[in-house]
């Protein structure tokens, strides 16, 4: 019970892919093994390598986005201490809430002895700007595939205010004080979150949001191409800012699930959007498989690699 209770991220996460694997072999078995072996034939040891290298790319790139927000914020971490911090975290993705990845400041702490309050805001700018990449690209993927139909616009919409909401000084130290206001309690902790809110104003600068946004767009960018190039292997007849649409679309559905990793709901996302483009079951199952574990499952492949190198550096 001590050994389960000792590494439970862990065990959790095993589950998540063994209910993965499950999900994904079940519903191949219904729709044929046959026809989707055969698809999956079509996929050479090299291909998968490029897969992952495009994800790969994608990572790194996310990586010196997190060296850009630790630089706004005055840390003393450098370049290859705040890459195996975040690289490190992705260990962690799929925990309840994703909470686990606040290991990432508690490596900051020990490294520079900056409080995990203080260096907080690089959590909020990290998801920012996943979503405001994401939503730059879905806008212009929409426009050129989609035809400009008005719910891809919402959501891209959406999404950009949520970013900058995320971001903004001023709404998140009013969520604060309401919530301080809510509670009538912890004052001391209230504070402290007021003055982390108000460092977000750091990563607006031109010289730290550009630099951010241009990171983000360009390594999902990778992650769309990886898509493009495998439903091409595939034999899917599908244009390039399609797949990148769908790729996104289902990322940003998946995430909207609440879910740790938008494990279930971008799975569900991808393959129904796949199917309206009058795609098959054997074609959709395989590619849906084959990028999730490319992206968000070697993702924590890396993490867990790495993990033990960070705790031990610090």
């Amino acid at each position: 019970m001590e050994f389960f209770k000792a590494h439970r991220d862990l065990f959790f996460g095993l589950a998540m892919l063994l209910l993965f694997l499950i999900g994904i072999g079940g519903i191949i078995a219904y729709t044929g093994w046959a026809e989707t072996r055969a698809y999956l034939g079509k996929i050479g040891w090299a291909q998968f390598a490029l897969l992952l290298l495009l994800s790969l790319g994608n990572y790194a790139l996310r990586a010196l986005r997190w060296h850009v927000f630790a630089g706004a914020l005055g840390l003393s971490t450098g370049l290859r201490q705040n890459t195996l911090h975040y690289l490190g975290g992705f260990a962690l993705t799929i925990t309840p809430g994703r909470v686990g990845e606040l290991v990432r400041l508690r490596w900051i702490k020990r490294a520079t002895g900056v409080g995990m309050m203080q260096s907080s805001p690089m959590m909020l700018g990290d998801r920012a700007s996943d979503l405001a990449g994401v939503a730059l690209l879905l806008l212009v993927a929409a426009a050129f595939s989609l035809g400009g139909q008005s719910g891809v616009y919402w959501v891209v919409g959406l999404a950009m205010v949520l970013a900058y909401l995320a971001t903004s000084p001023r709404f998140m130290a009013g969520a604060v004080t309401l919530g301080w206001r809510s509670l009538g309690r912890g004052a001391r902790f209230f504070a402290g979150l007021r003055r982390a809110a108000r460092r977000l104003g750091l990563f607006g600068r031109p010289r730290v949001a550009l630099p951010v946004l241009l990171l983000s767009v360009a390594g999902w960018l990778f992650e769309g191409y990886a898509f493009y190039l495998l439903l091409g292997w595939l034999g899917a007849d599908i244009g390039f800012w399609a797949a990148v649409a769908i790729f996104l679309f289902s990322m940003l559905g998946g995430g909207a699930t609440g879910l740790p990793g938008g494990l279930g709901g971008a799975e569900a996302a991808m393959v129904v959007l796949l199917s309206l483009q009058n795609m098959p079951l054997e074609i959709a199952l395989p590619a849906t498989a084959i990028i999730r574990i490319t992206t968000l499952w070697f993702a924590i492949l890396i993490g867990v690699i790495i993990f033990p190198l960070a705790e031990r550096k610090g």
